[in-house]
C-alpha cells in the first residue's frame, strides 16, 4: 500500500512525501530523501504518534 501525504492544490507528484508499506520493510519520505524501516521500527514510530510523544 502506498500513501502520498499531499495537502489541498500543494500537490506536485515527485516531491510529495509518502508512506510505502510494503511486504518486509516501510519506505517513508520523498523522492531523494527515503527513510527504510523495519515493521518493528515502523509499529515503534506508530505507538509514538498515538502517545503523543512525536
Amino acid at each position: 500500500m502506498k500513501v502520498v501525504l499531499c495537502t489541498d492544490d500543494t500537490c506536485i507528484p515527485p516531491k510529495c512525501p509518502v508512506v510505502d508499506v510494503r511486504e518486509d520493510f516501510v519506505l517513508i519520505g520523498e523522492k531523494d530523501n527515503i527513510c527504510r524501516l523495519t515493521w518493528e521500527q515502523f509499529e515503534i514510530l506508530k505507538q509514538k504518534i498515538r502517545n503523543n510523544e512525536l
